[in-house]
C-alpha cells in the first residue's frame, strides 16, 4: 500500500505538487484554507480534505508543507489544532517551503520531540514546472530517511538534490535565491540605465546573451526588456525582498559577509515601497527604469 499523504498549502506551487502526487496514486488528504487554489480537479480525482493540521496529521503517513514561509510553518505546526496536535508516531513532515535554516532545525526538533521525522526539501522553478511534475527539490535529511521518501518526491520533481543534513536543504534554496534574485536585480538596473543612455533594448539583450550576462536570468526577463511584457514568471515583488530577508537572516546567523546581499534587499524594498505589494518580479526593470539615478 502507498503511503497516506497529507498537504497543507494548495496555492500557486502547491496545487501543482498536490496534482502530482495525486495522478501516481497516493492517497491524498489536503487542509482547507482560503489561500488555495481551487480543489475542484483534486476532489474530482478522489482527494479529501480536513478543516485543520491536526486531523490532517491524525490520518497521515507524510505530511507535506508548502507554506509562505517560517512564520506559517511554525504556525501549521505548533497551532493547538495543528501538526503537531496529530502527529503520529513515525510520521515524517516535510517542508517544501522556503524557510530560515535556523527556524527548520528548531521546528524538526519539536517535530521529533512529537515523536515524528522531519525532512526539508524546499524547490525551485515555477507553478508551470510544479503543474508538470517537474520542479527542482533541495533536501535535507538524514541518508536513509531520504531513500523512504525519494519515491515520492520524485511524483512531483524532476530532479532532486540531497544536499545534506536538516537545514541544508533550505540553506541552500536561499543561496540558490539570492544568486537568482540578485542577478535579476542586476540587470534590471543596468537595462534602466541602457534605456537612459539611450541603447536599443534588443542590442542589450543580445550582447548580454553571447557574453558574461547570458543565462536564466536573462532569459527570464527577455520578454519584459524587449517587448515589456512581464507575465512570464507570476512570482511576486513581496515574495523575493521575503526570501532576501531570509538570506540576509542566514548570513547573520552563520557571520557571513552580506554586502552585496543588504544592497540587493534594498534595491527590492525600494521597487515594492515604489510600486506596490501586487507587483510581479519581471517588473523590476520598470520600476528601476523610473529612478533618476542613472542620468
Amino acid at each position: 500500500m502507498k503511503q497516506r499523504i497529507g498537504m497543507i498549502g494548495i496555492g500557486l506551487m502547491g496545487h501543482g505538487i498536490a496534482r502530482n502526487v495525486m495522478k501516481h496514486g497516493y492517497p491524498l488528504t489536503v487542509v482547507e484554507h482560503p489561500g488555495n487554489q481551487p480543489l475542484d480537479e483534486l476532489r474530482a480525482g478522489g482527494v479529501k480534505s480536513v478543516a485543520n493540521g491536526a486531523a490532517l496529521a491524525r490520518e497521515s503517513d507524510i505530511v507535506i508543507l508548502c507554506v509562505t514561509g517560517s512564520p506559517e510553518v511554525e504556525a501549521v505546526l505548533s497551532a493547538p489544532d495543528g501538526v503537531l496536535a496529530g502527529l503520529q508516531p513515525g510520521t515524517i513532515v516535510i517542508d517544501c517551503s522556503t524557510a530560515v535554516p535556523a527556524s527548520t532545525v528548531r521546528m524538526a526538533e519539536r517535530v521529533r520531540e512529537a515523536g515524528g521525522l522531519f525532512i526539508d526539501a524546499p524547490m525551485t522553478r515555477t507553478a508551470k514546472e510544479a503543474h508538470e511534475g517537474r520542479l527542482n527539490l533541495l533536501v535535507g535529511a538524514d541518508p536513509e530517511l531520504f531513500a523512504r521518501v525519494e519515491p515520492l518526491l520524485r511524483t512531483f520533481a524532476e530532479n532532486v538534490t540531497h544536499v545534506g543534513g536538516t537545514g541544508s536543504g533550505h540553506s541552500m534554496k536561499l543561496l540558490h535565491n539570492f544568486v537568482s534574485l540578485g542577478t535579476i536585480a542586476l540587470i534590471s538596473e543596468a537595462a534602466a540605465c541602457a534605456a537612459r543612455a539611450g541603447v536599443d533594448a534588443q542590442t542589450f539583450v543580445d550582447v548580454l546573451a553571447k557574453g558574461g550576462g547570458g543565462g536564466a536570468a536573462l532569459e527570464r526577463l527577455r520578454p519584459s526588456l524587449i517587448d515589456g511584457d512581464p507575465s512570464g514568471m507570476p512570482f511576486a515583488m513581496t515574495n523575493a525582498l521575503k526570501d532576501l530577508g531570509y538570506y540576509v537572516t542566514m548570513a547573520g546567523d552563520t557571520e557571513a559577509v552580506d554586502a552585496i546581499a543588504l544592497a540587493v534587499q534594498s534595491t527590492y524594498a525600494g521597487a515594492v515601497e515604489q510600486g506596490g505589494t501586487h507587483r510581479t518580479l519581471l517588473e523590476l526593470p520598470t520600476l528601476l527604469g523610473k529612478d533618476t539615478a542613472c542620468t
